[in-house]
Parts: C-alpha cells; sequence; structure tokens
C-alpha cells in the first residue's frame, strides 16, 4: 500500500514539475501581433541620413522600394566615396523584436571598401539621425551585422559592431569593434532571415532561421568615442536602454521584403 501511494506521489509531482514547466515556457513566448515596419509601397515613417548630406536627403535614390520590396541601391553612384547610409524607423523602442528577410544582390559599388563586400546591418538603441553631424559615419548604435558569403570559405551572419559603444559579454566588458557570430554563411543571393531580441538594458540576442547565434548584455555608450562623448555631453545616459533602429548602406545592393517588430513587455 505505502509503495502504491509512494508511486502516486511521485506521479502527481512530476505532472506538477511538467506543468510549470509548460507554462514556464508559454510565459516566455513573446506575445501580441507582429507590427510591419516596411509596408511593401512606400518609405512613409522612415528617415535617411547619409553621409555628407542633410536628414532625408536620399542622395541617388539609394534608398528605394521596387516590386514591394525595400533596396538599397548604388546604380545612380559614381562611386561610393564613403558615403555610409542609415534608413531610420521613426519611433525608438526598448523591449521588442525586430524581423527582417533579406538578401544580398549584384556587385557592389565602385570605390566601396573591401569589408564592405556584400555587408551591411540592423542598427539597434541608436542615436536620432538628427544628432548625427553631417560628416559622421555610423550612427552610435549596436550593430547586428548582416554579412553574405564570398562563394567558398566560412562569413557568417548576423555579428556582433559596436560603433561608439561597448556590451557585456559573459560577465566582462567587452570592447572589441566586431565579434563572429556562430551562424552559418550564406552564400549567393538567397533569403536569410535575421531577428534581434532586444530587452531593454539586460540582454540582447540574434538570430538566423529561428536559430539564437550570438547574445550579450548591458549595451552602454563607450565614453572614449567622439561621437559619444557628444552624446553624453548633451545628457544622454551611459547604459543604453532604448533607441532608434535604422538599417545600413555600405556599397553593396541589398534587399529586404521584411521588416517587422514585435513588442516586448518590460
Amino acid at each position: 500500500m505505502k509503495s502504491v501511494s509512494l508511486l502516486v506521489l511521485c506521479s502527481c509531482l512530476f505532472l506538477s514539475t511538467c506543468l510549470q514547466t509548460a507554462v514556464s515556457a508559454e510565459e516566455a513566448k513573446p506575445q501580441g501581433e507582429w507590427i510591419p515596419l516596411f509596408n511593401g509601397k512606400n518609405l512613409d515613417g522612415w528617415n535617411v541620413k547619409i553621409r555628407g548630406s542633410d536628414v532625408n536627403d536620399n542622395f541617388g535614390n539609394t534608398f528605394r522600394v521596387e516590386d514591394g520590396l525595400l533596396k538599397v541601391a548604388y546604380d545612380q553612384y559614381d562611386e561610393f566615396a564613403e558615403k555610409f547610409g542609415h534608413l531610420f524607423y521613426k519611433d525608438s523602442f526598448s523591449h521588442y523584436i525586430i524581423r527582417v528577410e533579406y538578401r544580398f544582390t549584384g556587385e557592389q559599388s565602385k570605390g566601396g571598401p573591401g569589408w564592405a563586400f556584400r555587408n551591411s546591418g540592423i542598427m539597434v538603441h541608436g542615436q536620432t539621425p538628427e544628432t548625427m553631424t553631417k560628416d559622421q559615419r555610423f550612427p552610435v548604435s549596436i550593430e547586428v551585422q548582416l554579412l553574405g558569403g564570398k562563394g567558398s570559405g566560412e562569413r557568417p551572419t548576423a555579428n556582433l559592431c559596436t560603433p561608439g559603444t561597448h556590451v557585456v559579454m559573459n560577465d566582462k566588458l567587452f570592447k572589441p569593434h566586431c565579434t563572429s557570430s556562430h551562424s552559418k554563411t550564406y552564400h549567393g543571393d538567397q533569403w536569410v532571415t535575421v531577428e534581434v531580441e532586444v530587452r531593454g538594458n539586460e540582454v540582447i540576442k540574434h538570430l538566423v532561421n529561428g536559430k539564437t547565434v550570438l547574445s550579450y548584455a548591458k549595451p552602454q555608450l563607450d565614453k572614449k568615442d567622439a561621437d559619444a562623448q557628444k552624446l553624453i555631453q548633451s545628457g544622454s545616459p551611459i547604459m543604453l536602454d532604448k533607441g532608434t533602429i535604422s538599417l545600413q548602406s555600405e556599397s553593396h545592393p541589398i534587399e529586404f521584403r521584411k521588416v517587422e517588430l514585435l513588442k516586448l513587455k518590460p
């Protein structure tokens, strides 16, 4: 009788644990609806900042919408000439997941730097375009670097770069400018899905085709960076818990067929 009672008790405890685990997993799943930031028709809701130009001077029609795709193109450039650009969404966010579907196409613009071959990025926790200087190359932000393969060899995507910022990785302040993720290499013009899960100043995760490939914490301004110093002097906090989202132009054509956002509860 005691053995049966013990067996029943153990079964109940096991069932309770399984239920709690299932509930916890369900609570951890993001709730809400995905908000399309790109409407497939035009650049409504977005602002352009290209190096050497004023805000919303879309030099060379770099950022455009064609055939339902958001395209970054250079066919109206004589040469790239370090005209790094960014397309900023109008609102800032703190806790969210941004998801994009992208592919690299065509040939790199004449004069584009070698490292920018099949190279673009999603900038999060960024400054606003209005606070950038006219000749500033990149917004102070956390960059989720998008890379395409070169046809052979390894070249992961959804890497981390830190223009004017630092992060904490493995419980230590991480100061190198870029670090690679653990993603696969995607050669050719195939579509790739990248998600960035941003939870304020806590954790940021990079996911490629649904798999986490990199994570870190506590994004913050680099006190020694000249662009970050301007923000600090204007009253910006050192620790970053919100900011703009932008897409890069770095000399290689890229297309986005989806840019959407899911808000998360703090």
